[in-house]
């Protein structure tokens, strides 16, 4: 027999799992569960996990999870896994909230977790348990912004000493990602992505655009850009096309900083001027605030050069209150340093049953 890197594309096995996790069991006796995804191909290779719906309201990441997992089927997966948890907050998704709705908590601040702690604390090291086992080699976390917003790259604050090369191929491959990068620039200790890091595991967050709603052109834009990733890292033969969402070209391959500021200083409704994508250069206006009687009571002056990422939700202003978001334009980024080799495989995860 041939060596498995002779062999078609067609003939490299893989095995496709679909399961469960649970999580809790309700008062009238129902099972709550968490759905789990895997393909696994029978060569060893990179480990890639994708995470949707942290959020309830952030919906796109499951659609987009599930049309990867369609794609890697078709086209077969080269080398590694592919694992997914679509939809990680199934309470908050029921009624479209942003948190476990009983227990009104955030599950993206309540990581690693605590398998005795709040509901939310409980579910969150489920999770982190279950994806650590495997050692991953990239977590990419999949959410939704403003309804009104782009669909960007989030990468988080460097995690500390120690865990540089976590944090060097997760900026890696947000810069392959095709999306424009946008720094955090306060860490989020107990979030997903950045307690990842913390444990030395590549994470990012997609930010896919508008809430409560699937976007089908955010869902391609997602698709696309994972599919990418996994030809980049050679689980899957390359794609025809490399994926880039359009910048201005004065933003193109420059680092972005988050900021939410300058926050509304007075109560009004809010009329933008500037749309999500454009640029915006220092001292702009970019929105006004007018009072019930349609007089003028404040404008909102760009603090910087960047990109506007999205709107407030609301055109309602109150003092102290963002009311868009930005992408700071930063020093033109060097893409030239490798990401560190990934790891294989190790354990798998442990199923719960059959879907």
């Amino acid at each position: 027999m041939k060596p498995d890197k002779a062999r078609p594309t067609a003939q490299i096995p893989q095995k496709v799992k679909f399961s469960f996790q649970k999580i809790m069991t309700g008062s009238d006796l129902s099972r709550r569960r968490l759905p789990f995804m895997a393909i696994e191909s029978a060569r060893r290779g990179p480990v890639v996990w994708l995470a949707g719906c942290i959020h309830g309201d952030e919906v796109t990441g499951i659609v987009t999870i599930q049309e990867v997992f369609k794609a890697v089927r078709r086209r077969k997966l080269l080398k590694g896994a592919l694992y997914a948890f679509p939809l990680m907050n199934p309470i908050g998704f029921e009624s479209a909230s942003r948190n476990i709705t009983m227990s009104r908590e955030d599950l993206n601040r309540s990581f690693p977790g605590d398998r005795n702690g709040s509901l939310a604390e409980r579910i969150a090291e489920k999770v982190f348990t279950t994806i650590r086992q495997t050692r991953p080699s990239l977590v990419l976390d999949l959410h939704n912004d403003w309804m009104k917003s782009i669909p960007y790259a989030l990468l988080d604050m460097p995690p500390g000493a120690g865990r540089e090369p976590a944090y060097e191929t997760a900026r890696a491959i947000a810069n392959r990602s095709g999306f424009p990068v946008v720094h955090e620039t306060e860490a989020a200790p107990t979030s997903f992505s950045y307690s990842l890091l913390q444990q030395g595991i590549p994470a990012l967050t997609f930010e896919l655009g508008e809430s409560y709603v699937v976007n089908e052109t955010n869902v391609d834009y997602g698709v696309r850009s994972i599919l990418g990733i996994l030809s980049h890292l050679g689980m899957m033969d390359s794609t025809a096309e490399p994926f880039a969402i359009d910048m201005p070209e004065s933003a193109r391959g420059c680092m972005l900083k988050f900021c939410d500021k300058p926050v509304s200083s007075t109560s009004g409704i809010i009329r933008f001027i500037a749309r999500p994508g454009d640029l915006v250069r220092k001292g702009q206006p970019v929105a006004r605030i007018f009072n019930t009687f349609g007089k003028l009571q404040d404008t909102i002056l760009a603090l910087d050069d960047g990109i506007v990422l999205g709107h407030s939700d609301s055109s309602v202003a109150f003092p102290g209150a963002p009311i868009m978001a930005f992408g700071m334009i930063g020093p033109r980024r060097s893409d030239e340093s490798p990401p560190p080799a990934l790891n294989p495989p190790a354990n798998r995860p442990q199923e719960k049953g059959n879907a």
